[in-house]
């Protein structure tokens, strides 16, 4: 997440904030950031998405209320099942600012490959009623979607965990824990313009020397989960995306365990990727699904790379 990004995400001036708040007042200061932290990490878009037009006829809606919730509360998320009833399912996480509303485009792309399709808002997104979502909120919401979504789709070897932005962290913790299972419940991850902290892209665009990763609640810590995930491992990124540099990417595709492919597209930007890559991206695609599964490993967690 570059500057840009960041002026959106609002962190760009976050570190001295941070410093100024924790001076001033330790408690008030550490309640009130947090809080602020949260919402310019979010930053959700009220109503629908400017250029959504409405659901395909096929589309099944539905609610997720289990029983930790609060009262009011909801997981909204829609079902776009594939025509062929055999077909392969992708589990779809999204990133900030953006409810499904502004993300049916790509959720339409991916279905045109030949996968049905559960797609969730996180709680306080879109109609998904809620507080103001926090990284602990947003992966528990993908852990619940995750148990519909092993209902829709009961063969294992025909899921797919999927990630975009903000929404490739939540899906990589996601695919951290189920990485610990044995045999696999999923097929394999697939991230796209997605980061390896947000500590590391407040560090970079501020050019600060504060302890960033310190100061920020809410971190997002996708390098130190990366190597647990023990499935195949489809990394994407635009060349050309101004919001998070393709560099994030790389380094979290080195971090990673074999079996993994790392596809760059020329041209792309943060958001169409899966377009412009056309024919690569669908390859890249079927050579996940047919990737033989890595034989699991299980050790204790005890340091970067190989914990959760």
């Amino acid at each position: 997440m570059p500057s840009r990004l960041l002026s959106r995400l609002g962190l760009r001036w976050f570190p001295l904030l941070c410093m100024s708040l924790l001076i001033v007042d330790l408690p008030v200061g550490c309640a009130v950031l947090q809080h602020k932290e949260r919402e310019l990490v979010f930053r959700i878009e009220p109503g629908t998405a400017g250029w959504y037009s409405g659901l395909p006829k096929t589309v099944q809606e539905f609610e997720l209320k289990p029983a930790s919730f609060k009262a009011g509360q909801n997981i909204h998320g829609w079902w776009y099942p594939a025509d062929r009833q055999d077909a392969p399912s992708i589990l779809y996480l999204h990133g900030v600012r953006w409810n499904l509303t502004g993300q049916l485009f790509r959720i339409e792309q991916l279905h045109a490959l030949g996968y049905s399709v559960l797609a969730i808002d996180y709680r306080g997104f879109g109609q998904s009623q809620g507080d103001l979502p926090s990284e602990i909120s947003v992966y528990e919401d993908a852990r619940i979607a995750w148990e519909r979504f092993q209902v829709l789709q009961p063969d294992p070897g025909k899921r797919l965990i999927y990630g975009h932005s903000l929404g490739g962290a939540v899906a990589i913790d996601l695919a951290a824990q189920l990485g610990k299972q044995s045999p696999l419940p999923v097929r394999g991850l697939v991230i796209e313009s997605t980061f390896t902290s947000l500590a590391d892209v407040a560090t970079a665009v501020a050019n600060t020397s504060l302890p960033v990763r310190w100061l920020l609640s809410q971190k997002f810590d996708s390098i130190d989960k990366i190597a647990d995930i023990h499935m195949p491992l489809l990394v994407v990124h635009g060349l050309d995306d101004r919001y998070v540099p393709p560099r994030f990417s790389e380094q979290l595709f080195d971090a990673a365990r074999e079996p993994k492919r790392l596809l760059l597209v020329p041209g792309a930007s943060h958001n169409n990727s899966l377009s412009l890559a056309g024919r690569n991206y669908r390859q890249a695609l079927d050579t996940l699904m047919r990737t033989e599964m890595p034989a699991q490993v299980v050790t204790p967690s005890t340091g970067r790379g190989g914990d959760s």
